[in-house]
């Protein structure tokens, strides 16, 4: 039977200064004097709700499901116990020892640099599996046996298939992010994964959100699992202040840059829905001179990584990107977000404003609107329970469209298409056609039948008499024969 718990209220990680805060919060949770130190030494003496609840499950070797909302400390939950239950052991080649999957290179990459971060008193090996990277390096960890395997499912699969990675000697799977998955379409690829590893594993399976779809994976995956709920499902954190500007579709780019001038904005995201508005919206920002640089999947690696860390360590202010950010990237103080596109799925939404007000800090998010997206706002305002409060930007205001569910996209209105004529009845006015293929009436011939024609060899020797009785004249016998054939009237000269 399976535990729940339910947490009404996330407190944050708070750091070590805190008053207040007791100094040994996370001993209580059996974790190891060593990665206490590491906890210790990264600031923090108060776990989450999350990481209270799941810890001691995981460290018991319990199957887990874990769903809260983003910004609570999901990582530091399966990482904290993960390094304690990987102490005592040896990888082999090519045989991890446990491994963990999340949706985008970002995530997985912070989950690694969580590892080296409360891993730093253990000898534990690691390997990062991310495209837009070195295979021969990847291969090079994966030969010499890692503890830790962090990886997308697709490049893991990559290496799989080269015969690179053997996957049956996991000990403990953690599907991360597993909503996210879903939406990005991994979710075959996981199940195929999962498919590949020993019976007897341990198995952390963590979401924001819980749709049928997760669900039902959880129950395929986990046996016996300790459910952990510390949050209502998809909820925003109560530390970020949200507002909402309904604007002119064509107003949208100077709304935008009326709100970045009017807030104080230390450093902020800027989500689009599509790549390429990414792109545009970053030179608009630039043509207007805010020092803003951008951030999507079509991005080289290296350039995504190092744009990343550049806007971490404050080298500008705001980074123009797609939900490739949208998911449990942790920026120290982010300040704003600002959503210039309405999302289409609620849950980023939710996903989107998590990126502030992280670590029990404030943070403000605006949502810029334009008329034709009332449904979607709809849906995002049903998802987390209220009205998002309505602003407006230096008269720039306009109101929803009303929507009946027809809308082409770019969110022009599909007016309703006039009644097509009935089959029987004819196109501009003319009469109706009979059906099968009309004989003109110039065709028919009234004359008698003619007799059967004759065999083809006796037709052409009565047509053409012997060479020697044809009278000459002059060139005729030089020209084709098909030239001499006599030629039928049509019935139209009758």
């Amino acid at each position: 039977m399976s535990l729940s718990y339910a947490g009404a209220d996330v407190a944050p990680i708070q750091p070590a200064d805190t008053p207040g805060v007791s100094s040994d919060a996370f001993a209580h949770l059996g974790l190891s004097p060593a990665v206490l130190n590491a906890v210790r030494d990264a600031g923090y003496r108060q776990p989450t709700p999350i990481q209270s609840q799941a810890i001691p499950h995981i460290l018991a070797r319990r199957d887990v499901l874990g769903s809260a909302q983003t910004g609570t400390g999901k990582t530091a939950s399966f990482t904290l116990p993960l390094i304690d239950i990987l102490a005592a052991g040896r990888a082999r080649a090519r045989m991890p020892r446990s491994l963990i999957l999340e949706p985008t290179r970002e995530l997985a990459a912070q989950v690694a640099q969580n590892f080296e971060t409360y891993g730093k008193y253990h000898r534990l090996s690691m390997a990062l599996l991310i495209g837009g990277t070195s295979f021969e390096d990847q291969d090079r960890k994966l030969g010499r046996g890692v503890d830790v395997l962090v990886a997308t499912p697709g490049r893991l699969l990559d290496h799989f298939e080269r015969g690179k990675l053997l996957l049956h000697g996991v000990e403990i799977l953690v599907i991360d992010e597993a909503d996210r998955m879903l939406d990005m379409g991994f979710i075959p690829d996981v199940e195929r994964i999962v498919s590949l590893l020993g019976p007897s594993r341990q198995t952390l399976f963590f979401s924001a959100t819980m749709p049928p779809e997760i669900r039902r994976l959880a129950d395929r995956f986990l046996d016996r699992p300790v459910e952990i709920s510390v949050a209502p499902p998809a909820s925003p954190a109560t530390t970020v202040e949200q507002h909402l500007a309904v604007v002119p579709g064509k107003d949208k780019r100077a709304a935008l840059r009326s709100l970045l001038q009017r807030e104080d904005v230390k450093n902020a995201l800027i989500f689009c829905n599509r790549k390429r508005d990414v792109d545009i919206l970053h030179k608009s920002l630039r043509k207007h001179g805010f020092d803003a640089e951008r951030l999507h999947g079509d991005m080289a690696q290296e350039v995504r990584t190092q744009t990343l860390q550049r806007f971490k360590d404050g080298r500008f202010n705001l980074l123009v990107c797609s939900d490739v950010a949208a998911r449990g990237l942790d920026i120290a103080g982010l300040s704003h977000v600002f959503l210039f596109d309405v999302p289409i799925h609620a849950d980023d939404y939710v996903h989107r404003i998590g990126r502030t007000g992280r670590a029990g800090l404030k943070g403000r998010a605006f949502t810029l609107a334009q008329p034709a997206d009332g449904r979607y706002l709809a849906a995002v305002e049903k998802l987390i329970g209220k009205a998002i409060p309505r602003i407006e930007i230096d008269g720039l205001a306009a109101s929803l469209d009303a929507d009946d569910g027809r809308r082409r996209r770019g969110g022009r209105r599909a007016e309703p298409s006039p009644p097509r004529p009935a089959r029987d009845e004819g196109a501009r006015g003319r009469p109706p056609r009979a059906r099968g293929r009309p004989v003109p009436v110039q065709a028919i011939d009234s004359r008698p039948a003619e007799p059967a024609r004759a065999a083809p060899t006796a037709r052409r020797a009565e047509a053409r008499p012997a060479r020697a009785e044809r009278p000459t004249r002059g060139l005729e016998d030089q020209l084709p024969a098909f030239l001499l054939r006599p030629v039928r009237r049509a019935a139209s000269e009758d």
